[in-house]
């Protein structure tokens, strides 16, 4: 067996960093050009309908909006870096200050959503690759089907509609009740945690009941792409060789099926639970709509609504780092579970 030497790996390193940071640059660049064709006036925004041609006049001259192109696109960067990501036309905040404030909520939501998804999609996958074409195979590919068919926004208001407004078993909208909004001091961001942390049960109870049902609803999405994904790589496996030839030596279906076929398909299943989470994260605004959450989509929808540059751009850039994150968080277990990779 080889293993790399150092200059291999400083290689590797150097390659990565650099790969990441051209990969930032071209975001950066992209979502700013973006900005520079939206047909909408950040100084209208800032300055309002009612200002005179004097304050609109001094408000462009500040912005540097009178400046050639690419000393804006220069000034932009300097801003990126230096952490000024403008201020937030919709709140009156900084959009850093606004991020940090909303982002948590949809981390919460969304965390729990792929538990959910991935908890039940992917042991149904591997059940329904084991009784292929049985009648639990059936009724798990109609549950899947159900949910790449169904649209979320659908079967969210439904969802409310039955169990919050007719059988009372969930909360409404908002992260919690409205009697328990700000009793809970923010450490984290992430009330659950923040609520158990200071030992104020009532208060998390309350998080409980109202994350419970948008959670399981943005989950149930994901379970069915999850669950045939899960079922397609567990059929590819479950037919090779190697999977009749331990079943000769007489291995248990148990070990056959989880022993072997599955740990051959971890990796791939890694990969599709990453982007689902982060898809997730940047993706999860209809059902923080419907259920009134405060996080990270309906921020990006009010802010686009608004026609807010500085939101807007933040939010793509914020994106853009959720899915390099996650593939370097993908690549390194990827070398926990095949350490080939590592070579």
């Amino acid at each position: 067996m080889k293993f790399p030497t150092l200059s291999g790996r400083i290689g590797t390193i150097f390659r990565f960093v650099s790969t990441t940071l051209v990969t930032l640059l071209l975001l950066a660049t992209l979502t700013f050009f973006l900005g520079q064709v939206m047909p909408v006036d950040p100084v209208a925004h800032l300055v309002g309908p009612d200002a005179d041609y004097e304050t609109y006049h001094a408000t462009y001259l500040r912005l540097g909006l009178d400046q050639p192109i690419w000393v804006q696109f220069k000034l932009y960067l300097g801003r990126i870096l230096s952490g000024d990501f403008g201020t937030a036309f919709l709140t009156g905040n900084a959009v850093r200050d606004d991020i940090v404030r909303v982002f948590p909520a949809t981390i919460e939501l969304g965390t729990l959503a792929v538990i959910i998804g991935a908890g039940l999609g992917v042991p149904l996958g591997v059940l329904a690759a084991v009784r292929r074409d049985k009648i639990t195979d059936h009724f798990i590919r109609v549950l899947t089907l159900l949910g790449h068919s169904v649209p979320i926004f659908w079967l969210g208001m439904m969802s409310l509609l039955l169990f919050y407004s007719y059988l009372h078993w969930v909360g409404g909208s908002g992260r919690v009740d409205i009697f328990y909004e700000g009793m809970v001091p923010t450490r984290s961001g992430l009330l659950l945690i923040d609520s158990l942390w200071e030992g104020d049960m009532e208060v998390f109870w309350s998080a409980v009941r109202h994350i419970v049902l948008p959670a399981a609803v943005l989950g149930y999405a994901s379970m069915a792409s999850l669950c045939r994904m899960t079922r397609s790589f567990m059929l590819e496996q479950l037919g090779q060789e190697y999977i009749i030839a331990a079943r000769v030596k007489g291995l248990s279906n148990w070990r056959v099926i989880w022993g072997h076929a599955f740990r051959n398909i971890r990796v791939q299943l890694l990969t599709i639970v990453a982007l689902t989470y982060a898809a997730m994260l940047e993706g999860a605004l209809l059902i923080e709509t419907i259920f009134s959450w405060p996080g990270f989509g309906q921020y990006l929808t009010h802010n686009l609504l608004m026609g807010d540059l500085n939101a807007m751009m933040v939010c793509v850039l914020l994106v853009g780092i959720i899915f390099i994150t996650l593939n370097i968080i993908t690549d390194l277990f990827y070398k926990v579970f095949d350490p080939r990779t590592a070579r």
